[in-house]
């Protein structure tokens, strides 16, 4: 599976998935928040390192549609029948995994932060348990993508590979 950001004015952005299993998916805009790191781009770094297999990106890659909508008008209906009969429901190892993504994504863009400079202490809840060795990988890949995408111009894009 291939994802694309394009970069938007401000922290704004757009994503797009190109997969092999499921309908095709409709881009949509992200949340934005960080000039260095999009926010979905943040959780795709931290599950493919941590090898979070049912996580955001886990699931997409899986056929679920996830927070996206099938391009094609047909699918889409039928995919919002199925969500409003069956209602969103998830396992439990897509819930732990999902839950665990969040956990790391929240380590290690503050530690990815004071490393930069970006901000100069680690927030309370950082540390007081110890910082689990796989943030020291994801802080590696943060350098990498974060470096890339501010060099960016609006409008172009930068493309993942899950």
């Amino acid at each position: 599976m291939r994802v694309v950001f394009t970069k938007g004015p401000g922290t704004s952005y757009d994503i797009a998935v190109r997969r092999e299993a499921g309908a095709a998916l409709a881009p949509r805009n992200g949340p934005g928040g960080h000039p260095y790191l999009p926010h979905d781009l943040v959780h795709l770094l931290v599950e493919r390192e941590a090898g979070i297999e049912l996580g955001v990106f886990g699931q997409l890659a899986a056929g679920d549609n996830g927070l996206f909508w099938p391009a094609d008008p047909a699918e889409r209906t039928k995919a919002a029948r199925r969500r409003k009969s069956k209602g969103v429901k998830s396992s439990d190892r897509a819930k732990s995994d999902m839950a665990r993504s969040e956990e790391l994504a929240g380590i290690a863009v503050p530690v990815w932060e004071v490393r930069r400079g970006f901000a100069k202490s680690l927030p309370a809840y950082v540390i007081r348990n110890p910082i689990p060795p796989v943030v020291e990988r994801i802080v590696v890949y943060f350098d990498d993508y974060a470096d890339r995408w501010h060099a960016l111009p609006v409008g172009e894009s930068l493309t993942v590979t899950w």
